[in-house]
């Protein structure tokens, strides 16, 4: 019966109700979304890398390697030689080693030179592999790969003629060698798509007639001659490592760290990861607690909605209790009148959200390389939808219990 009556008074204010339920609504989908977003970007920026055990560098700090040798972010505090690159890599534990050499740029995007294995071995968002949107890899000494925001940016595609540039803010350029865009990679979310790939081999044949950061005056070596040459390195910045066996990663982190011929740091990159999170942490919580109070407010208007319309039904309240309604009957119409404005704006709004993924989830992950899946309301959003009908129940109760006080020669007296 009660049931019944909370329909028909709702259906009777159907402009006032269908706006608050609006107002939930819209606020729920806010809330939803902003917690879809910050699962997702967590998700993505966990998966940036994938399926590598170990980052070594020169020893810093675990976040400092993780940010330039991942996210290209900063610069190493030394290289590591290329003697210490070869130690490590003849470890038993080790399956495979891909070197990494940071410092150069071209037009504000990092230049990273490193082997054709780092297309085969770079995983991310769990274990997905790089794909080649134009053209290929690394094939000639001068070839470069750049990546999808490299390539829409610059307009850039297979063919084209890249000069990289000395240093990350410097005017000096390496002219003389001029590189060939072999490829053009597809889109992947991570810091790979804004950087230019070399080969490790093309790192030190630009810098053939540099010395101590500076090209050698009057110096000018034929890229004939250059090709000629022995390009192996002498030092590089970073290195992504494989292990043949997870049980040996601990192994392997603590020989070198303890490398007796040089200062080395080897980190595993999801307990960095989680370690820069915590870092950068506050800003999903920030963003949390603003779409929480843009859902209080949708509560609170519902009950100012509700006190509103409490002294236009005093007369409906005197009605009801003149045919016999206790007063706790009242209580509980108003009650249940507000939970059914808070289920059904609760689930419009994540339907509204689910219907907004549903548009819009491939073009986030084609601009922003973010994933957003679409599953079924799980261990996150089910609360936050409950938590919405019993917040309004709770917040309805001051106006109920105003209506509850009424008296029913109070509601008689009421003029219509």
């Amino acid at each position: 019966m009660i049931l019944r009556l909370a329909f028909a008074s709702l259906l009777a204010r159907s402009l006032t109700v269908g706006m608050t339920i609006l107002a939930i609504a819209l606020s729920v989908a806010l809330f939803l979304g902003v917690e879809k977003v910050r699962t997702g970007a967590r998700a993505s920026f966990a998966d940036t890398i994938s399926d590598t055990d170990l980052i070594v560098g020169a020893r810093s700090g675990s976040v400092q390697l993780l940010l330039y040798s991942v996210f290209r972010i900063g610069n190493a505090t030394n290289n590591v030689t290329w003697k210490s690159y070869r130690d490590i890599a003849a470890r038993p534990e080790v399956a495979w080693i891909v070197p990494i050499s940071l410092g150069d740029s071209h037009r504000q995007f990092r230049v990273m030179g490193t082997t054709a294995e780092f297309f085969v071995r770079y995983k991310y968002r769990g274990g997905r592999s790089l794909a080649f949107a134009q053209g290929r890899g690394l094939g000639d000494l001068y070839d470069a790969v750049v990546g999808a925001d490299v390539a829409a940016t610059l307009g850039y595609s297979v063919g084209d003629p890249i000069v990289v540039a000395h240093g990350l803010a410097s005017f000096s350029e390496h002219a003389d060698q001029p590189f060939r865009v072999a490829g053009v990679l597809a889109k992947t979310g991570t810091p790979v798509d804004r950087t230019v790939i070399v080969g490790l081999e093309a790192i030190e044949a630009i810098h053939v007639d540099w010395k101590s950061g500076a090209k050698i005056p009057g110096q000018t070596t034929p890229v004939e001659a250059i090709r000629q040459m022995d390009l192996t390195p002498t030092a590089i910045t970073a290195a992504m490592v494989g292990v043949r066996s997870r049980l040996q990663v601990f192994q392997l982190q603590r020989w070198i760290n303890q490398y007796p011929e040089e200062p080395l740091l080897a980190v595993l990159p999801g307990l960095a990861l989680q370690e820069l999170w915590q870092i950068v942490g506050v800003a999903e919580t920030a963003l949390v607690g603003v779409s929480a109070m843009v859902v209080i407010t949708a509560l609170i208007g519902m009950m100012a909605m509700i006190f509103a319309s409490l002294n236009e039904r005093r007369r409906e309240m005197a009605i009801f209790r003149a045919m016999g309604a206790r007063p706790t009957t009242i209580l509980g119409l108003f009650v249940l009148e507000a939970a059914l404005m808070a289920a059904v704006g609760a689930m419009l709004g994540a339907a509204l959200l689910y219907a907004a993924l549903a548009v819009a989830q491939p073009w986030i992950d084609a601009a922003f390389g973010l994933w957003l899946p679409l599953e079924p309301p799980g261990a996150r959003e089910v609360p936050v939808l409950l938590g919405v009908v019993g917040a309004a129940t709770l917040v309805s109760l001051i106006p109920a219990l105003r209506a509850y006080r009424l008296s029913l020669a109070d509601g008689m007296m009421v003029k219509i």
